[in-house]
């Protein structure tokens, strides 16, 4: 895949849609590292662990921008 690191800030400017797209990617290949490491087939296997990570940052800020964006309850 050639999906590249991204960065904190990078994200942070993302629109919505573009972090919906960029997780299905990053989803897309961990589901690939998965069946290479199974297979014994891995080049990087630090990849497995940038991929999750990132895929936990997006995760994050779109949680963030949902509470943000919800009527304050009181």
């Amino acid at each position: 895949m050639a999906a590249k690191k991204a960065k904190k800030g990078d994200l942070n400017v993302a629109t919505d849609d573009q972090l919906q797209t960029q997780l299905l990617d990053l989803k897309r290949e961990q589901f690939n590292l998965r069946f290479q490491s199974a297979t014994n087939q891995l080049e990087k296997p630090s990849r497995v662990r940038e991929v999750r990570r990132t895929i936990a940052r997006i995760k994050t800020l779109q949680h963030q921008r949902a509470r943000a964006a919800e009527p304050a309850q009181g």
